[in-house]
């Protein structure tokens, strides 16, 4: 696979402590599973969890799909779970954070419920500044999001970096939304059809000179 299970699931443990003691549950098994010093850092590690668990595709996460997310968490932890105790807490995570009590999470539930950080193109100015400044930027951002260190962005490298320049623009974009522009990013930057964006089209795209 382009990234491995254990990977997926290393990253699904990010609720920090102090979060998890104030909004869930009282049971001591399920806090440690959300104990992590550190948030998730990476708009593509939380796109590969968004597409796992996104099963049917449509752009939003529901509660069955949120206890396949739990279930998994439990597991990969070793941890035993009745049914009825993994359906609480389930119902408590959609109740604080389905913001629009529609019944299901979009992006920005999932990325509370993960913490995931800051949007990492907000550090930079690329309109504002030379031209050398601009190609060392590039640099930059590709290979943040070129998680594989394959020279090409493709999957949840794709997704991470259209979620996270939408939002520059569109602070809530949706699931629907982001694959829409997703398509539309592979059609114009991908010159050579084969589902990738490799480092200089996306260079092209967006006008500027890459390093060889």
């Amino acid at each position: 696979k382009y990234f491995t299970q254990m990977t997926i699931i290393h990253d699904f443990s990010i609720i920090p402590a102090s979060l998890a003691n104030m909004i869930l549950p009282e049971d001591e098994n399920f806090l440690l599973i959300f104990r992590r010093e550190a948030p998730l850092d990476n708009s593509v590690d939380f796109m590969q969890i968004w597409r796992k668990y996104d099963v049917d595709c449509s752009g939003y996460i529901s509660a069955q799909e949120l206890k396949a997310f739990l279930k998994d968490l439990f597991q990969q932890h070793h941890k035993e779970v009745p049914s009825d105790k993994l359906e609480e807490y389930t119902d408590t995570m959609m109740k604080i954070f389905d913001k629009n009590k529609d019944g299901r999470l979009d992006l920005n539930d999932l990325a509370r419920i993960l913490a995931l950080e800051e949007n990492f193109l907000l550090q930079f100015q690329i309109n504002a500044c030379s031209k050398e400044e601009r190609k060392r930027d590039f640099q930059k951002i590709f290979d943040h999001y070129d998680v594989s260190k394959t020279g090409a962005l493709e999957g949840p490298e794709v997704d991470g970096f259209v979620k996270d320049m939408m939002e520059l623009v569109r602070p809530n974009i949706t699931g629907s939304e982001l694959d829409k522009l997703r398509a539309v990013l592979l059609r114009h930057c991908d010159v050579n059809k084969d589902g990738k964006i490799q480092r200089n089209e996306l260079a092209l795209c967006l006008g500027v000179k890459a390093k060889p």
